[in-house]
């Protein structure tokens, strides 16, 4: 099961949620129709937070979708109310061509979404840009967030040459591609970025593609990614990570674009951060690796719940 939610971002820029998955039993949550705002339904008296397991806002990172957080929010709606967002130029939400794509941004969308879909306080749980959405969010308003997971995002500075990689990268895409095992094959094999083949990559990639007259193309526009990448691609975020006061896991891949020092030191900087490293993944860590990625996180939950019922 696959239900939407609309909601509003900064700017009036239309936002698609989504919920894999029945929502928990013990959940205040009610259907919504869409395109509506939920309303958290009352508690009885004496009820709180920590008598129920806090709702879930899955973030994903550039170019991806919410539908990649599927099997994710799907073992966590037994328990939690799981929701993905489909970020701004992403998935099915509004791509305005003179909309804002600035950090500021990305950071009130999700603010908006966990207030309109009634979830605070709630676990962020991002994937690289959206992990420093989700971190950013944290510092800013520590009162919806009570913990939070960062998948494979660094803290450092990158600079103007990765940026200038990147704008290579999208111009050698063969784009149209002719079919979707065409989108496969290139982003999991032929890609000049692949150090060795990667089924997951390439079906990662397939499912932000759309059929077009032409051929197979993105379902975002490269330019929007590549002006949503500039607003943090030039910055170190430790300050803003420093200020971030809920539990935080801090999750790489061992083949991912965090390294392990930088991902310690990360643990580090956090007032209550912690650790935890998956084998045999790239940077698509819950993608690659679902099941050793559910091994890593689903000890930090409990602990987010035994946290907020002690």
């Amino acid at each position: 099961m696959a239900r939407r939610i609309d909601v509003t971002g900064a700017g009036d820029v239309r936002l698609a949620a989504w919920e894999f998955g029945d929502p928990p039993k013990s959940d205040q949550a009610r259907d919504v129709p869409q395109g509506a705002h939920p309303v958290p339904a009352p508690r009885p008296p004496g009820s709180g937070a920590a008598e129920r397991a806090p709702g879930v806002l899955l973030l994903h990172g550039l170019m991806g979708r919410a539908s990649h957080w599927a099997s994710t929010a799907r073992w966590l709606s037994a328990r939690h109310r799981a929701v993905a967002l489909d970020q701004r130029g992403h998935g099915q939400s509004d791509k305005p061509p003179r909309a804002a794509f600035t950090r500021e941004a990305y950071v009130e969308d999700a603010e908006a979404a966990l207030e309109q879909l009634g979830l605070a306080p709630a676990v962020l749980v991002g994937h690289a840009m959206g992990a420093l959405t989700g971190w950013q969010l944290a510092a800013k308003r520590p009162d919806l967030v009570c913990g939070l997971i960062i998948c494979d995002m660094r803290a450092s500075a990158l600079g103007a040459a990765s940026q200038r990689e990147w704008e290579d990268w999208f111009k050698a895409w063969p784009a149209p591609f002719a079919t979707l095992s065409d989108v496969r094959k290139w982003f999991g094999e032929d890609d000049p970025w692949v150090e060795r083949p990667s089924r997951a990559r390439g079906e990662f990639y397939a499912e932000v593609m759309q059929e077009s007259p032409d051929g197979w193309r993105p379902v975002f526009e490269p330019e929007q990614m590549l002006e949503s990448r500039e607003t943090w691609v030039y910055d170190a975020h430790w300050e803003e990570l420093a200020q971030v006061r809920c539990p935080t896991l801090v999750v790489r891949g061992l083949d991912g674009e965090l390294g392990r020092a930088e991902a310690q030191e990360m643990v580090r900087v956090l007032p209550r951060g912690q650790y935890a490293e998956v084998a045999d993944a790239g940077h698509l860590v819950h993608y690659d690796q679902p099941d050793a990625w559910r091994a890593a996180i689903e000890p930090f939950l409990d602990s987010v719940l035994t946290d907020l019922s002690g």
